[in-house]
């Protein structure tokens, strides 16, 4: 049972102002929010007169639900346009004013944003469009998929909440590679799955009598020899897509490495020491101080 604010209105009338004040404060802090997160600053400049628009969205949403201008052509392009400029002001303050915390900070909104959304979507088709045929809908089922929309939802807050306090911001780019390393290999596992299942079961049918029971053997086998190779392949790709520099920060240290074990100049390995250096850490200046032989061997002074 979800909370619905009409009914209590309908048990309690002299509540409707209230609740309504409360809706409309929401729904304009809320946009004012991703307006001004994670700096507290307006950026771009204009985005502080988007204000406005929700306020208007918002104060006729909740005011004035009955109004013909509720259901006009502005409001129906109002929000959308609210939204997109949303997208794009968050787009261009990590691409051209965030620093690196403050980039860290929007990974993780975007992340418990998006998994919230994705995870509330997949569980509501699931269960009340039943496209899988997988529930029969009853007050337990339905308590259990309450339950599993509202965590989902939980990590928007979550989220923005670590993003604040700027707890633990560094790992996120850890979960978001496993999310899309592990994400992808079981869509494509399942994909596989169900396709050798039906395949099979095609292509043994007359000749063997449990042919249910062979192909979902045979499948299984197949999942479990395909899941480290295409784990791996997964992740080099998401790597090279997505992490392009530490992807190659990787292999240059790999490649110097290598080199140790061959060549024993000095001079070439300071050289390639300093340009490993420079490849994967891009500092701004770097150099490198040898000891000479004299000042090793020299006995340290008495005292």
């Amino acid at each position: 049972m979800t909370f619905n604010s009409g009914t209590l209105v309908a048990l309690v009338p002299a509540w409707w102002l209230p609740i309504q004040i409360i809706t409309f404060l929401g729904n304009v802090f809320l946009g004012v929010f991703f307006y001004l997160f994670p700096n507290g600053r307006f950026v771009p400049r204009w985005t502080r007169w988007l204000v406005v628009g929700w306020m208007v969205y918002s104060g006729i949403n909740a005011f004035f639900p009955n109004s013909p201008l509720n259901n006009s052509l502005f409001m129906t392009l109002l929000f959308p346009g609210l939204l997109v400029c949303v997208l794009v002001a968050q787009v261009y303050r990590y691409r051209r004013v965030s620093s690196q915390v403050e980039r860290q900070q929007t990974k993780w909104v975007v992340f418990g944003t998006s998994s919230g959304i994705v995870g509330y979507l997949a569980v509501t088709v699931l269960y009340w469009e039943n496209v899988l045929s997988l529930f029969q809908p009853n007050p337990r089922s339905d308590l259990m998929d309450y339950a599993a929309a509202s965590l989902f939802l939980l990590l928007i807050p979550l989220s923005i909440a670590f993003a604040i306090l700027r707890s633990r911001l560094w790992n996120i780019d850890l979960i978001i590679n496993r999310t899309l390393v592990y994400g992808s290999l079981t869509g494509i596992l399942a994909l596989v799955y169900v396709g050798s299942i039906l395949l099979l079961q095609y292509l043994l049918r007359g000749l063997i009598q449990q042919t249910n029971d062979v192909t979902i053997v045979i499948s299984t086998l197949v999942i479990a020899a395909l899941f480290q190779p295409l784990r791996r392949g997964i992740q080099a790709t998401i790597d090279r897509r997505f992490y392009r520099r530490k992807y190659d920060a990787v292999r240059t240290l790999a490649a110097y490495k290598a080199t140790l074990r061959d060549e024993v100049e000095l001079a070439i390995l300071s050289k390639n020491l300093v340009a490993v250096v420079q490849e994967t850490m891009q500092p701004a200046h770097v150099s490198l101080w040898l000891q000479k032989d004299e000042q090793r061997s020299k006995p340290p002074p008495d005292g």
